[in-house]
């Protein structure tokens, strides 16, 4: 497939998620919302796990959702994101 002359932005695909395939986007942030309150053991946690995804924090807003079993990017290990000592 060949590549588009122009970039798509993230609104331009939330947009055509939500109007051209018709999913309710409010309908996702609530179970989000629900999935990360069912499952936050304290006030502060950074994130929260729930099937097989990392529900990430920030400020008390869902950030981001990983995969549980994706490979760091800085440490090439799996899970866990103990930053690298570039000083040895």
């Amino acid at each position: 497939m060949k590549k588009p002359r122009h970039r798509v932005s993230d609104h331009a695909v939330l947009r055509y998620i939500q109007r051209v395939q018709g999913v309710d986007i409010e309908a996702l942030r609530r179970r989000i919302g629900q999935i990360v309150d069912r499952h936050r053991e304290h006030d502060g946690a950074s994130g929260v796990v729930s099937g097989g995804f990392v529900y990430k924090l920030q400020g008390g807003v869902v950030a981001t959702i990983i995969s549980a079993t994706r490979r760091n990017q800085r440490t090439s290990r799996k899970g866990g994101n103990r930053p690298r000592n570039d000083r040895s």
